[in-house]
Order: structure tokens, then C-alpha cells, then sequence
């Protein structure tokens, strides 16, 4: 058997056949929407604003929202968005473009749970047909991981709510229209904390571009200020105290879309270094024929079945909601350490191909870092493991 991206992938018997019409569907708009522009828009660093539009068609933004608000929800499970995680690997990106185009799969949720109905109706068809976009804003310049202790300060006033601190690392935040923000309203600690839909139209409100970045180059991330931003009310998200219960809402789902990503880079890099290993000759033979080489291939095989294999049973868990947040978070690092080293190994095999942009290798390469930080970092989340096992 051809140790193709498809090939790689273990059965996996929870997977019925409206599954795979998924997948054939998100190929066939990957291969023809995405796939033959993705180096050009990589280099120009954005997506083009008809992408949104055009996945909308789709399905691809409606995906896991309620029908009410124009979403698709009836019989979609976890396994559709691993999918599509996974179908967007495959042109080489390391969750650049859902970071980007999907964005609205960590800013949305908010307010489709826990904003009033008159939001929810302002905000989430807009955002679902693809006519307008929305950011999570968690991140701050004194720290990422530490959630509790953010910064940025709301305090009420009447009927509105005057905002002052600054988010950075914001995924999609420059041409986002709205900004699902965490902000302290009270004390110290998580319970001091609130979530406000803050409008990017508001006074007040800036935002710097952070276009200098190792990967994701695709994935517009930008700094955002708010100084003296008058908010009103109606846009908090739940109740004052309870943002802390927001942000965790939304951490698990956030996490199985990058282990997914994560696990198809792994994948990706695997078909790239087969590929090349079988055409490549060296010594006056094909690469594939040298033990060095077959024992890495070999190698990375066996992490990917290994990261495969935790990662069905963890969805299987979570789809039941039985899931456990030890092993979601340990599945993270195996998902963002297996990516590593396949990206590496394959390098190697590659070798000086490798080192040149437009190899979908060196692009994943690039991007190891942002995913084993991003979404909760592979030191946070091996603390997270130690505590949920009593530890």
C-alpha cells in the first residue's frame, strides 16, 4: 500500500458514509477554491475577502451552528469539523487558513451560547453567510496562558460598559467586525472576569497588523487597543463573574480542531517525504532502498498511527460526552510533538528542496510552533494533565 495522506489515516469506524460525502464535498472546494492559490496568498499574507462567501456556498461556515440563525446543526458531530481540519492540511498549511477563514469557529460560539437573543440575531447570520467576520480577543501582552489574569478592564457606567487594556495575537482581528473580549469587571481571579462582543467600530477601538510572524503568514493577527471604548450592555456575553465559564466553553473545541490539523500535517509531511524518497535516487539507488531512510519513514508512521489512535479515542469520548480534560490536553502535545517530528524527518529527506519556500514541508515546518503554544501551550497542558489526574 501507498503511504498516501488517505492511506495514512486508520479506519475509523465511528465515520459513516455522510461523513465521507463530507469529505468528498470539502475536497472538491479545497482542490478547486483553495488548493491551486494557497503559495500566492501565503506570500501576500490574507485570504481573499471572496473566500468567505464561496466556503459559505458550501457549508463550510455554517458547520455546527443552529439552523435558526442559518447554521447547519442537525446530525453534525465533532467528527465534521475534524474533517475539515483535516482537509485544509492538506495543501500544506498548519491551520493558517482555518485561523483565518474559520476564525468565527472560536469567536462565534460565545455568543451563540450566551449573548442575548437581539445579538445573537445581529451578529450570527451575518457571520454564517459570510457577509461579516468575528474574532476571540483572549490574549493580552502580559501573558496568553494565564486566562485568570487578564488585564483589560470594563467598568460599568450606566447602560454601557467603558473598556481599557489591549489584546494581542488575535487571530483574524483586522477585518473583524466584532471581537468577543474577556475583561475584568471584578476582583482578582477568574471570578472577576466577564466577556463582552465588543463592535471594531466602536471609538476607541484600534488595531496594529502583526505581520512579521514565523508562520501562518496567510492568517491576518493583529494587536487590538481599546481606549475608553463605550460598550453597550446588551452586549455582554452570560452574566458579569461568568466569562471565566465562556472561555472554558469553548477551550475543548478549539483543541480537537488543532489536533486534527495537527495529526493531517503529520500526514502531509509523510506523503511529501514518500513521494520524494521513491523519485530521489542517491548512491545509484531511490532513496526508499537506504535503511536510514526507511527506518524514518517508518518512524514517522508509527508516531502518526500512535497520535491517530489517541485521537479516536478521545473524540469517541467526547462525542458521547464523556470527555476527559487530562487527556484532551495530553493528546494536544502528542498531536503538536508528532507534527514535530514528522516536520523534521521529512525536512531531512527532502533536504535542500526543503529549505526553499512553496514546499508545503518547510510551510508546515514553520508552523510547529504557533500550535504547540497556541490553544494552550504543551507545558500548560501537561500541568493541566497532572492536575485533572490528582496530581
Amino acid at each position: 500500500m501507498s503511504l498516501t495522506f488517505d492511506s495514512a489515516r486508520l479506519p475509523n469506524p465511528e465515520l459513516t458514509p455522510d461523513h465521507e460525502e463530507w469529505r468528498r464535498q470539502l475536497r472538491k472546494f479545497v482542490d478547486t477554491e483553495i488548493a491551486p492559490y494557497f503559495d500566492d496568498w501565503d506570500e501576500a499574507g490574507a485570504l481573499p475577502p471572496e473566500l468567505w462567501k464561496k466556503a459559505a456556498e458550501v457549508g463550510l461556515l455554517q458547520l455546527g451552528f443552529d439552523e435558526k440563525y442559518g447554521g447547519i446543526s442537525q446530525g453534525i458531530d465533532l467528527y465534521y469539523s475534524m474533517i475539515v481540519n483535516e482537509e485544509l492540511a492538506r495543501v500544506g498549511s498548519g491551520g493558517g487558513i482555518a485561523s483565518s477563514l474559520l476564525i468565527h469557529g472560536i469567536g462565534l460560539p460565545p455568543v451563540a451560547n450566551f449573548a442575548r437573543e437581539e445579538i445573537k440575531q445581529e451578529i450570527v447570520p451575518a457571520v454564517l453567510s459570510g457577509e461579516k467576520r468575528i474574532c476571540l480577543g483572549i490574549t493580552e501582552p502580559s501573558g496568553g496562558s494565564d486566562v485568570a489574569n487578564i488585564k483589560t478592564t470594563a467598568v460599568r457606567d450606566g447602560d454601557d460598559y467603558i473598556v481599557n487594556g489591549s489584546k494581542t495575537f488575535i487571530s483574524g482581528a483586522m477585518s473583524a467586525n466584532w471581537i468577543s473580549t474577556a475583561v475584568r469587571t471584578g476582583g482578582e481571579g477568574a471570578a472577576g472576569i466577564s466577556m463582552l462582543t465588543i463592535p471594531m467600530d466602536l471609538k476607541g477601538v484600534s488595531r496594529t497588523p502583526l505581520d512579521k510572524k514565523q508562520g501562518w503568514w496567510v492568517s491576518e493577527t493583529a494587536t487590538v487597543y481599546f481606549d475608553n471604548v463605550r460598550v453597550p450592555a446588551k452586549y455582554l456575553l452570560a452574566q458579569e463573574g461568568h466569562g471565566f465559564l465562556v472561555i472554558m466553553n469553548n477551550f475543548n473545541g478549539e483543541r480537537m480542531a488543532m489536533i486534527a490539523c495537527m495529526e493531517a500535517c503529520a500526514r502531509v509531511c509523510l506523503e511529501e517525504a514518500v513521494n520524494w524518497a521513491r523519485e530521489r535516487k542517491t548512491f545509484g539507488k531511490p532513496m526508499t532502498k537506504h535503511q536510514v531512510i526507511r527506518h524514518k519513514i517508518v518512524q514517522m508512521k508509527q508516531r502518526i498511527n500512535a497520535t491517530q489512535g489517541f485521537m479516536q479515542v478521545v473524540a469517541r469520548a467526547v462525542v458521547a460526552g464523556k470527555g476527559n480534560f487530562g487527556d484532551l490536553a495530553l493528546l494536544k502535545v502528542q498531536a503538536s510533538e508528532t507534527m514535530e517530528f514528522c516536520a523534521r524527518e521529512a525536512s531531512q529527506i527532502l533536504g535542500g528542496a526543503c529549505y526553499l519556500r512553496g514546499s508545503k514541508v518547510e510551510r508546515i515546518y514553520r508552523e510547529v510552533r504557533v500550535n504547540a503554544i497556541g490553544g494552550g501551550s504543551e507545558e500548560i497542558m501537561r500541568d493541566l494533565a497532572a492536575s485533572q489526574y490528582g496530581l
